[in-house]
């Protein structure tokens, strides 16, 4: 069910003209990663955030949608703006 809601508004953010999309998710929660691939999306790069309200690290990956076929743009405010950021191998 969540993959035929999120493909919804995925089409819906496509069709307003957005050049891409994208979406994140801890690392330990395999389900969304799973809902983020079947919508296309391709993985880019995790990052360690210090998560709030619990104050833990959590690592999050991120993925990314291009409507546009400019398939190189990577959006690069998490890598950025978090210290601890990297590529993993086979997500």
């Amino acid at each position: 069910m969540a993959t035929e809601a999120s493909k919804a508004v995925v089409e819906r953010i496509k069709y307003a003209g957005y050049a891409y999309i994208t979406a994140t998710h801890d690392r330990n929660n395999l389900s969304s990663g799973k809902v983020m691939k079947k919508l296309g999306m391709s993985y880019k790069y995790s990052y360690v955030e210090q998560w709030q309200p619990k104050d833990i690290p959590v690592t999050f990956r991120m993925y990314q949608l291009n409507f546009d076929g400019y398939e190189e743009r990577t959006y690069m405010e998490y890598w950025n703006k978090y210290k601890e950021h990297f590529v993993e191998n086979n997500v």
